[in-house]
């Protein structure tokens, strides 16, 4: 029998927490998913055919979806409701979204007291599979991926971000003696994140270790708070780390770190993963909420949203970090979307990387739902 890692194991916990969720999540049936009526999807003004892009459309320079600004417009729900979305985080900048919806009043004009709180993504998923969270801000990590596979009813609604071609958010490394960008040798490295091996990360960070003699099977992982990261690498706790914008401009520029690789152009790796609250017992709640959070991108995320200098220090200061530092980077693509087969790569990686508990993987029906996002923008699937 295998000898299983410290980070093995705690996805094992995690694993079996959703399990032990089982009679929260499932229906009668036991397939996790309760039979629902096909919902009506009307055309959404403002929203016309830039609203909808082709899933199976990968390339790097791909225009995001986008409706006009202001749209789609509010339709309150009748009564008011309470939504608590966990977040690993509420200081990086993938989140801003969220933090503007609540704070210019989007989600409370659909009727909806929208509460961020901050918990650790393996806090948050038993909590999400059991409906005490109703939403989750993270990723389809591999806990996910293995509890979609135990039978229950969570999946990834919307997606997030892609970065800006100039973002250097991503693998950086403590250079050692005769290192340079154009190769270090990864093999044995200590690499600092948040989830570690079962993280999304996991996809880009292969296709980057792999050019450098590294892999995923030839590094180890040390889980780290948010905040812990970059000084872990600083102070030499970790040799290396995936910095997200605006974190690795504090080494950007500084000869003993190097960038190896980010994330796919493109391609959002994580967003909203909704539980059996939003996705079945109140959908209609569902989708208010992803109205809510598409009209903020298109109202205040649409572009180059860092060339208004009144909105860079609003955001600063909802997500209390440095102005300056938040300047220094590009603009994200905010993107609601979620592309074909990005739940296969990533999970192919999770398989390279030995945290798939030797499950088959979960097919992208299982694990994706596009219909409220489309029906947000009057898209029929």
């Amino acid at each position: 029998m295998r000898t299983r890692t410290p980070l093995t194991c705690t996805l094992a916990l995690v694993t079996a927490s959703l399990l032990a969720a089982a009679g929260c999540a499932k229906n009668d049936s036991g397939s996790g998913v309760a039979d629902a009526a096909p919902r009506t999807v009307e055309p959404v003004a403002g929203c016309g055919a830039g609203s909808w892009t082709d899933p199976a459309d990968l390339a790097a320079d791909r225009r995001p979806a986008r409706c006009d600004e202001g749209a789609p417009a509010p339709r309150p729900l009748a009564k008011k409701r309470k939504i608590t979305v966990a977040t690993g985080t509420l200081s990086a900048e993938y989140v801003a979204p969220l933090q503007v919806a609540v704070a210019k009043g989007e989600f409370a004009k659909e009727g909806l007291d929208v509460e961020l709180k901050v918990l650790p993504t393996p806090d948050a998923l038993p909590l999400l599979a059991k409906g005490d969270v109703d939403a989750q801000w993270a990723a389809p990590e591999a806990a996910v991926m293995n509890g979609i596979n135990g039978g229950f009813d969570i999946k990834w609604v919307a997606g997030n971000f892609s970065p800006d071609p100039t973002s250097k958010s991503g693998l950086w490394v403590r250079l050692k003696d005769g290192e340079s960008a154009e190769y270090v040798d990864m093999a044995g490295r200590r690499m600092g994140t948040m989830i570690g091996k079962g993280s999304v990360i996991a996809y880009p960070m292969d296709t980057s270790l792999k050019k450098h003699g590294g892999g995923l099977d030839k590094i180890s992982f040390q889980q780290l708070g948010s905040a812990d990261v970059l000084t872990a690498l600083q102070n030499g706790g970790v040799d290396s780390a995936w910095l997200l914008d605006p974190v690795w401009r504090k080494v950007d520029g500084d000869k003993r770190y190097a960038f190896l690789g980010g994330q796919p152009l493109g391609e959002p790796l994580g967003g909203l993963l909704f539980g059996p609250t939003l996705l079945t017992e109140d959908p209609d709640a569902g989708v208010a909420f992803l109205r809510a959070y598409i009209r903020t991108v298109n109202t205040y995320f649409a572009g180059d949203y860092k060339s208004d200098p009144a909105f860079v220090t609003e955001l600063a200061k909802l997500m209390k970090i440095d102005e300056a530092t938040l300047r220094s980077t590009p603009s994200m693509r905010m993107d609601w979307e979620i592309r074909k087969g990005t739940t296969d790569r990533l999970q192919q990686a999770y398989s390279d990387a030995g945290v798939s508990e030797g499950k088959p993987p979960v097919p992208e029906e299982k694990a994706v739902d596009r219909a409220m996002y489309g029906e947000a923008v009057g898209h029929r699937l």
